[in-house]
């Protein structure tokens, strides 16, 4: 069993929540080279030399908050809220987080009762815009519900629209579902979801980079997006603009090598044009809940072959089909032009035709045949007639 982290790289890395952003890429560099406590102590210490590749406003930026962090405050704030702060090495971190490189998180602020690694290997992310339409909203909590019943994690960003719907689809389903916020996970946002975040909360989990009482930021949506690729397997975009921050999630996604996929949309839609855009770019088209699962899920996990309703020439056999194509509504035929137009023999059409009358599709009329209504139906339906 991989043993925990020490409490002074938990303490340090938690200290460089605050100091640094979420997905600085250049910080990363420096936490890889030095270790989380050994860069804490550079930047508490202004005597200490400059970092390489580090422009000294950053580096002066960085200083200057590391002089005010408190991270035993914060540790025993999320603690008391029923969370807690996880870093590589925890048995719960999430592995698949390691492949953003040096953009990976410090840590992970959660809130909630579930064990994160488990989750995450189940997971698959539903988002997309913040305005979206009622079909957008209809279909995006239908997928929630259709992954909850067969046992999946829905992940999203608790955003108004897409996210929100997400959610909500799945905890009416009985499901399980994890929020990824640009915030701390003690501060609500959008303030009109603090009812649905605190119940994600005490029924699934809510995760964040940022450090108790953070606010989101424009940047920080953004970066955010990145975790929601990683984490899972999977990103699902229902309806987005172009430019839209939802697709940023999917290519992030594509990137990292899982699955991304586009629920289609009107094409009149311009909030369906960012979806088209990722399904023309190489997206997996899905419509339902089973055609996600068969993309992300194991070898076997098919989704059921699609087809029309059975239609009564369904049930013929393909010679008897081919005699009833022949047939004409009016007037009747004589049995040689019949077979003609089936190719086949007078002695064969005949044969068919009586199974077609005892079927209900033909009648005799004098030395001719023809179509009954029922016939006509039958033969419409086949040619895609009305």
């Amino acid at each position: 069993m991989t043993p925990h982290p020490p409490d002074t790289e938990r303490l340090a890395r938690a200290a460089l929540t605050r100091i640094l952003e979420p997905g600085d890429e250049q910080a990363g560099r420096a936490l890889r080279t030095h270790g989380a406590t050994p860069l804490l102590t550079l930047l508490r210490d202004p005597r200490e030399p400059p970092l390489p590749d580090v422009g000294p406003r950053r580096l002066a930026g960085w200083r200057h908050r590391a002089r005010t962090t408190a991270p035993e405050a914060d540790l025993d704030h999320v603690t008391r809220l029923g969370g807690r702060f996880l870093i590589p090495g925890d048995p719960d971190w999430p592995t698949q987080l390691d492949d953003l490189g040096d953009a990976r998180p410090l840590g992970l602020w959660t809130r909630g009762p579930a064990a994160l690694r488990t989750w995450a290997l189940r997971s698959v992310a539903l988002v997309g815009a913040r305005a979206c339409t009622p079909y957008g909203a209809h279909t995006a909590a239908d997928l929630a519900a259709g992954l909850s019943r067969h046992g999946w994690i829905v992940v999203s960003g608790a955003a108004y629209g897409i996210d929100g719907a997400a959610h909500r689809g799945a905890l009416a389903a009985g499901g399980a579902t994890a929020a990824v916020l640009a915030s701390g996970v003690d501060t609500p946002y959008p303030r009109g979801h603090t009812g649905l975040l605190e119940r994600i909360a005490r029924q699934g989990l809510l995760i964040g980079e940022l450090p108790p009482g953070s606010h989101p930021t424009p940047s920080r949506f953004i970066l955010r997006n990145r975790v929601i690729a990683a984490l899972t397997r999977g990103t699902v975009v229902v309806e987005a603009r172009h430019r839209s921050g939802s697709l940023a999630t999917a290519r992030a996604a594509l990137r990292l090598g899982r699955h991304t996929m586009g629920v289609p949309g009107p094409v009149t839609s311009a909030l369906s044009a960012g979806v088209h855009e990722l399904l023309r770019d190489g997206a997996g088209l899905v419509t339902d809940a089973d055609e996600i699962i068969e993309l992300v899920g194991a070898i076997g996990e098919l989704a059921p072959a699609r087809r029309g309703p059975v239609l009564p020439r369904d049930l013929l056999a393909p010679a008897i089909a081919q005699v009833l194509e022949a047939l004409p509504a009016r007037p009747p035929a004589p049995v040689d032009e019949i077979a003609r137009r089936a190719g086949t023999t007078p002695d064969e059409a005949l044969a068919r035709l009586y199974e077609l009358h005892a079927l209900g599709h033909a009648e005799r009329d004098g030395d001719g045949w023809r179509l009954t209504n029922s016939g006509k139906q039958v033969s419409n339906a086949r040619h895609g007639g009305p």
